[in-house]
């Protein structure tokens, strides 16, 4: 039987494609959670193409299921990989065409079984997509929920030192990414470093922390001790304010504690709209850790 659709991979050519497809399928879900989500669509995209174009660049596999009769787009998926973490970035297939096998034909060739050391999906609470994940191979470890609140300016403790972060400090990214994380986005920081302000965080010489934060966007953040994300998130917030930022957002996994508390002190609120990490196995220590905001990626 001929199939509905049809499959290709996407191209750089297809970034607003993506992003097409991503709005309608988010305001679906978001809808059925009795959410209202009503952006600026122009505002949107202005922050999110950056991103897309960097994942359409960069992506480990990346397919667009089209309608077979029309040509119109109706969903996509994108995957990245960064040594052996295989991350699902991105999964969205128009309301009008899921539950019709769709969903599950990109999945598989964007996110196909045995590839990667460890597997992982930022995922929404859509019920549906977590049960293909399950059956992908990964289980909910904890959610993230974004904290998100205008910045004010403080001082952080005088005993740390705070250095703006350029090439010659990747190898120290990567150090303490790793130490965190397990693994580390590689060349990925040459490109934060020319969307974000980075900053590399130390005591007594050594480094402790690093952090990314710009007008539009935040994270990841990353502390080889959790304590120590007190006053690097200060600073984060310090430098939000003094880039005007409206309101600074951070993708905060639940199991972060310190962070946590930290935030909801300094008035931050949790955002209705909650993620959950799904994985292969365990990995990380995410006590200690804020991803990448918006949180397509960690």
């Amino acid at each position: 039987m001929t199939e509905p659709y049809r499959l290709r991979r996407g191209t750089p050519a297809d970034v607003r494609t993506a992003f097409d497809l991503f709005v309608p399928a988010i305001r679906d879900l978001t809808a059925r959670q009795g959410i209202t989500w009503e952006p600026d669509l122009d505002r949107m995209w202005s922050r999110l193409e950056p991103l897309l174009e960097h994942l359409a660049t960069h992506a480990a596999e990346w397919w667009i299921a089209e309608d077979a009769a029309t040509g119109r787009p109706i969903g996509y998926a994108r995957s990245v990989e960064r040594g052996g973490l295989f991350e699902l970035a991105e999964f969205f297939v128009l309301p009008g065409s899921q539950s019709a096998g769709v969903g599950t034909a990109l999945l598989e060739r964007a996110f196909p079984a045995g590839r990667g050391e460890v597997r992982a999906i930022i995922a929404t609470t859509d019920v549906r997509a977590q049960s293909r994940y399950y059956r992908a191979g990964t289980t909910a470890r904890f959610p993230i929920v974004a904290l998100e609140g205008p910045p004010r300016a403080s001082e952080p403790p005088r005993d740390v030192q705070i250095a703006p972060a350029g090439e010659e400090d990747i190898a120290t990214l990567r150090r303490i990414e790793s130490a965190v994380l397990e693994f580390d986005r590689g060349d990925e920081f040459r490109w934060l470093l020319e969307q974000r302000e980075g900053y590399v965080y130390r005591r007594g010489g050594a480094p402790i922390g690093f952090a990314f934060v710009g007008r539009t966007g935040s994270g990841p953040v990353a502390a080889l001790d959790a304590d120590d994300q007190v006053p690097i998130l200060l600073h984060v917030e310090a430098r939000a304010a003094a880039l005007e930022a409206p309101e600074l957002g951070l993708e905060v996994p639940m199991v972060n504690e310190v962070a946590m508390r930290h935030l909801l002190g300094r008035g931050f609120r949790m955002d209705t709209f909650f993620t959950f990490l799904m994985s292969s196995r365990p990995f990380g220590r995410f006590d200690r850790f804020i991803g990448f905001a918006p949180p397509f990626i960690l």
